[in-house]
């Protein structure tokens, strides 16, 4: 089928806006093509420490010929269950590679920190910084100049996004990444979140609150929402830099071990000494981006990569906006409901078909680009098949004709919604977003006053001390990125999704992040500017009456436009911690940029010539026009 219209236009949109960065991130990379692996040109004593600890087959491959050297980055870590499994992959790496007449080392490591155990703590506030730091880690990774291509060993938040930036400033080397599977199931997501609901309200016990949660969260993998670190490999895929069909396959089985060993093949046979060169910054172009965020609509991912794959974009010299993403939203329908969009888990989402179903629909329905390049031959189409284990070989095979479950997954024709899971919301609060696909049709537009707190600690109070009017927005400000790292605020969903379940009208509006696994309430996230920076949200007081309407994109403050004006602009009551490693990221936090230019608080990407923000054209001002600012959604009902 011919691409859709729309897709291509904003895919052209972004290619020509880009241009000039695009270039100058290609010629980059392409220099350093051109010089060549440098192992060979290292110093003796240079390439003697980079040798020293080898085995003897090993050390003689890097000391004597032009044999490809396979760099591993590594998230390992034994405390959190999505990466404990890589604990034994580089030597599983290393046996491959050997095996293949190559060599591989791990060239480093990088931090990987939970955002499920610093919910609601003073830890939260490095999270978004840590996409970052594991970008500059990777570099430094990378930086010893021994290697003719990666292998990325990440799976969660912020480690696959900082990963990605990473390796982007090494795009002359050929990369893919290599994911670890979930855990398999364990309680019913749905199961989890009464319990903490019915804790909130004093209900059950924190005796059973534990038991449920260990019960969701048992044993290593990746946990088994649909959040950002599962929305992370789905947007992998899409991109043609993980295998097909891999994300979801369970740790510590016969097809994980194979899919990994397949990996390996696939790094080493990309090099620029051989005959079939595919280096990442090349791979990752608009087209791969475009194809990200529709795979992110199309299954109601996480909001949170409205901010990352701005950055990794612009990592890639590409200038991604929340303009294109709503565009995008407004054409590709909604066809899988996984928790915290529905009911089923990612086992479950797999089982029905998963990303190889999915991708095929959209292929087929003209709304994902077929023909970027990949790391396997045939475009896209590759990854509409699915790995099975065939008399012990590896083996892909077509994707199912019809959804194993339509409850889970659903055909092109027959979607859960007409539009994606995501809105970009305007009106004089600034620009925010809000996951639509997460929130029942009835709850997404609600005019209530305002309760506006700078913590949600403050919110959390006012609720125990019976406060809170019956109907409200909460306001939680100064949660951006240069107030406190910009924490995610899922501490708040049991809370809200409590006082919602009382039948009382509520919402949240923040210039913080959300929990890809939060949902049921609506919520106006990444509001831009922040507070911090003296955005709208400084001007609110309690009672204010907001409109926010997920459906006409609408987030305003009914406020007479002469007294809004003349407000002096409030003072953050909760400035940033200096606590556990706080005090370490003030820099960032002072030269962090805005949520919707991908919140980096480093350099990134080819250098504007000026060294001033990122300016984007006009091709999507809707204008003041109240009318304007329902398109393009409003001629597709959801």
């Amino acid at each position: 089928m011919s691409l859709h219209p729309v897709l291509h236009d904003v895919t052209e949109r972004i290619r020509e806006r880009s241009r000039g960065s695009r270039a100058a991130y290609l010629a980059g990379i392409d220099a350093m093509r051109d010089a060549g692996p440098l192992r060979g040109r290292l110093s003796c004593a240079n390439l003697a420490h980079g040798f020293a600890a080898c085995g003897p087959v090993d050390k003689g491959r890097l000391r004597e010929g032009p044999t490809p050297n396979l760099g591993i980055v590594t998230a390992y870590n034994d405390m959190l269950s999505a990466h404990h499994p890589y604990e034994h992959y580089p030597e599983r790496i290393r046996e491959v590679a050997r095996r293949l007449g190559a060599t591989a080392q791990v060239a480093g490591g990088v931090p990987a920190m939970c955002d499920g155990v610093t919910q609601g703590r003073a830890g939260m506030d490095l999270s978004l910084f840590s996409r970052d730091v594991i970008a500059q880690s990777t570099a430094i990774a990378l930086s010893h100049d021994m290697f003719d291509s990666t292998v990325y060993l990440g799976i969660c938040d912020k480690i696959v996004p900082g990963l990605l930036i990473g390796a982007l400033a090494f795009g002359h080397l050929p990369a893919v990444f290599v994911p670890g599977g979930p855990m398999p199931s364990g309680i019913p997501n749905r199961e989890k979140a009464e319990v903490r609901e019915r804790y909130a309200a004093g209900e059950a016990t924190r005796e059973e609150l534990l038991d449920a949660e260990a019960g969701s969260y048992h044993s290593p993998g990746t946990c088994t929402f649909y959040g950002t670190a599962n929305s992370n490999q789905v947007m992998l895929e899409a991109m043609g830099v993980q295998l097909p069909a891999s994300s979801f396959v369970n740790p510590g089985t016969p097809l994980r071990d194979a899919l990994t060993d397949a990996a390996v093949e696939r790094a080493l046979a990309t090099t620029a000494l051989g005959d079939d060169y595919r280096p990442l910054g090349h791979l990752i172009d608009e087209r791969a981006i475009v194809n990200a965020v529709v795979a992110l609509m199309a299954t109601g991912g996480s909001t949170n990569h409205t901010i990352h794959w701005i950055a990794v974009a612009r990592a890639a010299g590409i200038v991604l906006t929340w303009d294109d993403f709503d565009v995008l939203s407004s054409i590709v329908p909604l066809l899988a409901r996984v928790y915290p969009n529905g009911e089923a888990d990612v086992n479950r989402f797999q089982a029905a078909g998963g990303t190889a179903f999915v991708f095929r629909e959209l292929l087929d329905a003209g709304l994902m680009h077929a023909d970027p390049p990949t790391l396997l031959d045939g475009g896209m189409r590759a990854w509409c098949e699915e790995p099975r284990l065939d008399a012990g070989t590896l083996r892909w095979f077509p994707t199912i004709a019809a959804s194993g479950d339509t409850g889970v997954v659903r055909g092109a024709a027959e979607p859960f919604e007409a539009q994606g899971g995501l809105r970009l919301l305007r009106g004089n609060l600034g620009r925010s977003l809000i996951k639509t696909s997460a929130v029942k049709p009835e709850y997404r537009c609600i005019d209530a006053p305002a309760v506006v707190v700078d913590t949600p600690q403050a919110l959390n109070r006012l609720h125990r001390s019976g406060a809170l009017p019956h109907d409200f927005v909460a306001v939680v400000r100064f949660q951006g990125p240069r107030a406190n790292g910009m924490p995610e605020l899922h501490s708040l969903a049991p809370l809200l999704g409590m006082l919602q379940n009382q039948g009382r009208r509520v919402a949240l509006v923040t210039d913080g992040r959300l929990s890809g696994a939060s949902g049921k309430f609506p919520a106006a996230i990444h509001v831009t500017p922040e507070a911090a920076r003296g955005g709208p949200l400084a001007r609110l007081r309690d009672g204010d009456r907001i409109l926010l309407d997920g459906e006409t994109g609408t987030l305003e403050a009914i406020v007479d436009p002469a007294e809004w004006s003349a407000r002096e602009l409030a003072i953050d009551t909760a400035p940033a911690g200096s606590d556990l490693g706080r005090n370490l990221f003030a820099f960032n936090r002072r030269n962090v940029g805005p949520a919707d230019q991908g919140a980096l608080s480093i350099s990134c990407g080819p250098p504007a010539a000026d060294g001033g923000p990122w300016n984007y054209d006009a091709e999507y001002d809707f204008g003041h026009d109240p009318a304007a600012i329902t398109s393009p959604h409003a001629s597709k009902d959801a």
